[in-house]
Order: C-alpha cells, then structure tokens, then sequence
C-alpha cells in the first residue's frame, strides 16, 4: 500500500509550534490548495490541516508565516477524538516529512526582496556592451 501525499499552497495562518508533554516539538498550519475548475468555472481551494515535528517543525515555525508558499510531502492520517461537548469527531491531517519553502527569503509575496545574496552587484560602471577579445583568449 502506498500513502504518499504532496501539496503545494499557502499557509492561511501563522503556524503553530508547541511541545508536548514529552518534550516534542510540533507544528501545525493549514495550507489553502487551488481545485482545478471546469472551463470557466468558479475558482474554488480545499484548506488542508498539516502536522511536523521537531526540527522540521522549528524549522516551518521560524522561516513561515501567513501566505507562505510552501511545498509539503508526508502521508494522509485520520485520528478520532472526543469533543467536549460530547460525540465523536474524526480529523483527516498530513503528517509532514518535508515542506520546502517555495518563495525567497523575506519574500512578502508580491516582490523579491532586492537585499539578498542573489542581488545585481554594486559595481555597475561596466559597459558589457563592448568587450575587447584577443584572439589568443579564444578556446577555439
């Protein structure tokens, strides 16, 4: 049997880290995933609960935030508890073994932050319109 699970969306809130009473580290967030629509149906998102623990957890805790785009791997998980109010209810989550964090650092979503190491150098006085070769600095 196969489970294996892989998503791409956005948090929809800012995750939630906390520890167990063993000393675990877990993580939850929901991400918002876009449903194909039918030739110029309505646009519509299935919002999906995510489980990660420990480092991986820190991790989604420190670097994401609401409207983080991210890419999870992990398997499908149903659980079943009481509620306080009586009855029976049942939750389907992903257990996380990877999230990738799809946008640039200290990105806000709309624009890459220009301060990062993949910035254009400060040294723009060059001409690259014109380039003198010696043949001999030919490979060729």
């Amino acid at each position: 049997m196969i489970n294996r699970i892989i998503l791409v969306g956005r948090l929809t809130r800012d995750p939630e880290m906390r520890k167990t009473a063993s000393g675990l580290v877990v993580t939850t967030f929901t991400i918002a995933v876009d449903n194909r629509s039918r030739s110029g149906g309505e646009k519509s998102a299935s919002f999906i609960p995510v489980v990660c623990w420990n480092q991986l957890a820190e991790n989604v805790a420190k670097y994401t935030r609401k409207g983080s785009l991210v890419g999870v791997d992990g398997r499908l998980t149903q659980r079943t508890y009481e509620r306080r109010e009586g009855g029976r209810a049942q939750v389907f989550e992903v257990i996380a073994d990877t999230v990738q964090f799809l946008e640039p650092k200290g990105s806000d979503n709309t624009s890459v932050d220009t301060n990062d190491d993949y910035s254009q150098p400060e040294d723009d006085s060059r001409n690259l319109d014109s380039i003198d070769i010696v043949g001999n600095d030919l490979p060729f």
